[in-house]
Formats: C-alpha cells, structure tokens, sequence
C-alpha cells in the first residue's frame, strides 16, 4: 500500500467572494469614472417636459446598467444580505443623476427620498 502524500494536507482557503460592484456584467457594477454627475440629460425635468425627459433618462440609466434601480426590478435587500453595501451605493449614485438632471424646484420635491424609485 501506498501512502498518500496529501492525506494530511490542509486545502488552501477559499478566495473571498468577489464585490459584485467590481464585475462589469453585474447590476451593481460601478465603473470608476462613474460619479454623481458623471449622467448628463437633457433636457432637464420641468413642469411640463416629463416625457422627453423620461426617455432620455431611460437610455442614460440603460446604458449605464441601471435602469433596473428605478423600475422596481431590483428588490431592495435587507441590510444584512451581503450585496446591501453595493445595492446601497448604486441607489445613491442613481439617485444623484435623478437630481442632476431636474429643475431645482423639482429636485428640492425629492431631495430626501431614500429609494431611487
């Protein structure tokens, strides 16, 4: 009989989990030069312009993957689920862009939401 050289081996820890904010392909992706005012529609929310406002808005989330913030797709997690933390900054970071991109007497209407939808 043979005696196994690796019988007594400890494996190697597991690597730790990977953020999810730092995989380009996944919904809490934030690229680095991703920043509050890093959005820019136009026109910007007024009284009277919501619907070119809304789509513009929709094709700048979309193409930053995060249209899904504002639609309700993305269920908020509960703060002890271990994606909260990247949920969490994509729903300020969004929210941001909202603001940016509205009149001032709209912006000061929304200024204290907490959800971006």
């Amino acid at each position: 009989m043979t005696r196994n050289a690796n019988a007594g081996a400890i494996a190697p820890p597991a690597p730790p989990p990977q953020d999810p904010s730092q995989i380009p392909e996944n919904i809490y992706y934030v690229h680095p030069f991703d920043g509050p005012s890093s959005v820019s529609v136009s026109p910007v929310l007024t009284h009277s312009n919501y619907h070119d406002w809304a789509r513009s808005m929709r094709r700048a989330l979309g193409a930053k993957n995060k249209f899904d913030f504002v639609d309700g797709t993305i269920p908020v997690p509960i703060p002890f689920d271990p994606s909260y933390k990247a949920w969490s900054r994509c729903n300020m970071l969004v929210h941001s862009w909202i603001m940016n991109s509205v009149k001032e007497s709209i912006a000061q209407s929304i200024i204290y939401l907490y959800y971006s939808f």
